[in-house]
C-alpha cells in the first residue's frame, strides 16, 4: 500500500448515489482485474438518499416517501454492508487499493489511519468505537459506533465506514457527518443526534478544507503520491454499465 507509489485521486463528484456507488463498484472490479491503480476519491450525494447495506432487507415503510426541501430522498443500495446512511449534510470518502494483510478490522484501521491523521490537523482528535455485536439490530449506522467507525473524545460518532473486498482488491467508503439536518435525521431514524463541535467554516469551503487535510494525510500515511486524474467518457461508459445492477430502489 505503500513505497513512494502513484495513486489516482479523482476530483470531488457530485451525483446521485446510485452513481456513486456504481463508479465505486467499477473501481473496485478494474483494480481487481489490474487494470486501474489504486484510488482515492470524495463524493457528495445529490440529491440526499439514505444507502441501505447490501444484505439490509428490511427498512421503514415510510423512507419511500421521503422529501427534503421539496425533493424526494433516495433510497440506494451500497455494494458493501453495514447499515443504512443518510446522506445529506456530509461527505464520503472512497479507497480502493491491495495488498493489505490482516483481519478485516485491521485493514479497516490501516486504511483508517489516514482519517485520524486528517482530522487532527484540523483540530479534531479521533478514536475508534466500542460497540460489540448488539450494533446489528440498530438500523441506523449513526446510532452506534463500532471498531470501524471514528468517534470523537465525547462519544459522538463522525465516521462510519464499511468494505467490500473481491479477491485481494479492497473497496472502503464511509459517510463523513458535517452538516447534516436535524430535523431530517429525526424524520429518518425516529431518533436525534449529537452534532460534533460548530465548524468554523460551511458548505464548500468546508468540504474543500476537509478534503485538502484527508489528501494531504494519505500522501503521508500511505507513503504514496496522489495523481489527479477526472473520470474520462470512455470511463464513464463502463461505470454506466453498473448501473445494470440497480443500486436505485427508489
Amino acid at each position: 500500500m505503500g513505497g513512494n507509489c502513484v495513486w489516482r485521486l479523482i476530483p470531488l463528484l457530485n451525483a446521485p448515489g446510485w452513481v456513486q456507488m456504481a463508479i465505486d463498484s467499477w473501481l473496485l472490479k478494474q483494480h481487481y482485474l489490474g487494470l486501474h491503480p489504486p484510488t482515492l476519491r470524495f463524493y457528495t450525494w445529490s440529491p440526499p438518499a439514505i444507502s441501505l447495506g447490501y444484505h439490509q432487507s428490511i427498512y421503514p415503510e415510510h423512507w419511500q416517501y421521503l422529501t427534503y426541501r421539496g425533493v424526494p430522498v433516495e433510497l440506494v443500495r451500497r455494494p458493501t454492508g453495514g447499515r443504512a446512511v443518510l446522506h445529506q449534510g456530509d461527505l464520503t470518502y472512497a479507497v480502493v487499493t491491495s495488498g493489505l494483510s490482516g483481519s478485516r478490522i485491521q485493514v479497516y484501521q490501516k486504511i483508517c489511519e489516514f482519517l485520524i491523521q486528517g482530522w487532527l490537523r484540523l483540530g479534531v482528535q479521533l478514536r475508534y468505537g466500542a460497540a460489540r455485536r448488539g450494533y446489528i439490530h440498530n438500523p441506523n449506522c449513526f446510532g452506534t459506533a463500532t471498531g470501524a467507525d471514528l468517534v470523537t473524545p465525547d462519544g459522538i460518532k463522525l465516521i462510519g465506514s464499511a468494505q467490500y473486498r473481491r479477491g485481494e482488491a479492497i473497496l472502503q467508503h464511509g459517510s463523513i457527518r458535517l452538516e447534516p439536518d436535524a430535523e431530517l435525521f429525526t424524520q429518518v431514524f425516529g431518533e436525534s443526534f449529537s452534532q460534533v463541535q460548530p465548524f468554523t467554516q460551511r458548505g464548500e469551503i468546508l468540504i474543500q478544507t476537509v478534503i485538502e487535510a484527508l489528501v494531504s494525510a494519505a500522501n503521508s500515511c500511505f507513503s504514496i503520491q496522489l495523481a489527479v486524474q477526472p473520470l474520462s467518457q470512455f470511463e464513464w461508459k463502463g461505470i454506466l454499465a453498473e448501473l445494470n445492477k440497480d443500486y436505485k430502489l427508489l
